[in-house]
This record gives C-alpha cells, sequence and structure tokens, in this order.
C-alpha cells in the first residue's frame, strides 16, 4: 500500500493547524477545552481521528454538532481552505446538558440544536462560546463528578489495567460501574482503560526510541502480542508498526 506522504514525519503540520483554549472556570467541571483546527489543503487529504471518550459540540461553516463519542477511529476528508471550532466536554461531564443517557449518542452525530436548542452562535471564538455554554450551565449532579473522577483515574493510573480493579478503586461493583458509564460516558469502562493504556504506546511512539513490542504489550496488562496488536489496530485502523511511521 502506498502512503500519502502528507502524514508521515510530521508533514501534517505544513498543511494544518491547532490551537487549543481554556473555558470559563465555571464551565471547567463540564467542558475539558477547546479547540480549532484550520486546514489548507489543494488536493483532498483523509485525517485520521482517533477517539477518546469526549463527547464534542463541533462548529464548521455554519453548522453546528453534537458527535458522540465513537468507539473507533475516524477518516475525515479535509479539501481546500477551512476551518473548525470544537468543545471537547469532560469524559462524564455532557450528560446533564443531554438530559439522556450518553450512550444514546454514541457512534452518532446529532444536530446541536436538537440538544442546544436554536439560539447556538455562528462566531466561533472563545468569549462567545463562553457565553453560550454560561446561559445553559447545569446544575451540580455529584454522580458526574463520579464519573469525571473515573475516567480522570484511567488516564493518570497506568496500573489501572483491568475493569476489576477499576470497580475497587472507586468501591462499586461491575454491575454499578457499567450503569454509571453507559449514562455519563457513553461507552464501557473495558473501552476507556483500552484507549487510555493504547495512549501511552503512541506517547512511546513520539518519542522515536526502539521499542519492545512483546515487552510492552505484557505492561499494558495484555496476555501476549497478538492481543495487544489487535486491539491496536481496530482502535487505530492499522498496526503499530504501520502506526509508528508517522513520527
Amino acid at each position: 500500500m502506498v502512503r500519502d506522504v502528507r502524514e508521515l514525519r510530521g508533514a501534517w503540520t505544513r498543511y494544518q493547524r491547532h490551537a487549543f483554549h481554556c473555558p470559563a472556570p465555571a464551565l471547567a467541571p463540564w467542558v475539558e477545552r477547546y479547540w480549532e483546527a484550520h486546514w489548507d489543503y489543494a488536493e483532498p487529504y483523509w485525517q485520521k481521528i482517533v477517539p477518546y471518550p469526549n463527547v464534542h459540540l463541533s462548529l464548521r461553516g455554519g453548522r453546528a454538532d453534537v458527535n458522540g463519542v465513537c468507539s473507533g477511529y475516524q477518516l475525515q476528508g479535509l479539501e481546500g481552505r477551512d476551518h473548525v471550532f470544537g468543545v471537547a466536554f469532560r469524559p462524564g461531564g455532557f450528560r446533564p446538558f443531554l438530559g439522556a443517557p450518553v450512550s444514546t449518542i454514541t457512534d452518532r452525530v446529532v444536530p446541536a440544536t436538537e440538544v442546544f436548542g436554536p439560539d447556538l452562535p455562528t462566531t466561533l471564538d472563545v468569549p462567545t462560546v463562553d457565553a453560550f455554554l454560561l446561559k445553559h450551565l447545569p446544575d451540580d449532579d455529584p454522580r458526574v463528578r463520579q464519573a469525571v473522577a473515573a475516567v480522570e483515574l484511567i488516564a493518570k493510573d497506568q496500573a489501572v489495567t483491568r475493569v476489576e480493579r477499576l470497580a475497587g478503586e472507586l468501591g462499586l461493583n461491575m454491575r454499578g460501574l457499567q450503569r454509571l458509564f453507559a449514562e455519563y460516558v457513553g461507552i464501557g469502562p473495558k473501552w476507556v482503560i483500552r484507549r487510555y493504556r493504547l495512549h501511552e504506546v503512541t506517547a512511546r511512539m513520539a518519542t522515536g526510541g526502539a521499542i519492545d513490542w512483546a515487552a510492552l504489550a505484557a505492561d499494558l496488562g495484555y496476555a501476549d502480542q497478538g492481543h495487544f496488536i489487535r486491539d491496536f489496530k481496530s482502535m487505530f485502523g492499522e498496526p503499530p508498526t504501520w502506526y509508528a511511521q508517522r513520527y
């Protein structure tokens, strides 16, 4: 297979610019960050987007969508000169805005007016989006805090490789943990654990050093290298040695 050279060794930085912004402090319990992407491609480019357990509100070209958590990677076509402004909600933090289990929009894109009503902003800047979301600020929900804390624990603690350990750390039984994630995160705890452990793989790739794949698989809690490769390929759409060429 011939690869698009624009995806290798950081070449994408010649065609894209990304920026990240902090939300207003009052939004921080629910919103993780704002993000912007600008691109300029004379020829169409297929951008690989690898998922995290965030729900996003995206605003582009007068259209606003709520993007539920994706269970697998996506390919997004980029062409010409354009940009998008996005809101990444904290994993577990979108439930009060949606008013329904977050699992109901997993792997779905929903018009944002169905969630936020018709008065969505058309100006894509931080102060405008801040003001809009502050108007829709939800009431405090202790279950939001519990779900956010659960995902933060997974992200920070590399020793969390199994759902049973996560449940024990949170003082929940397995059924209660599954319900919490379906209701507030939108995808199961096993998927979230796998995603953050595989993030550590790409972080090691980015350093450019040699990787002992068998040892790394064991460190991440996999029974063997084959299971690790299958998980990586299902999440990223290609085996780890192929994905490493991006760096």
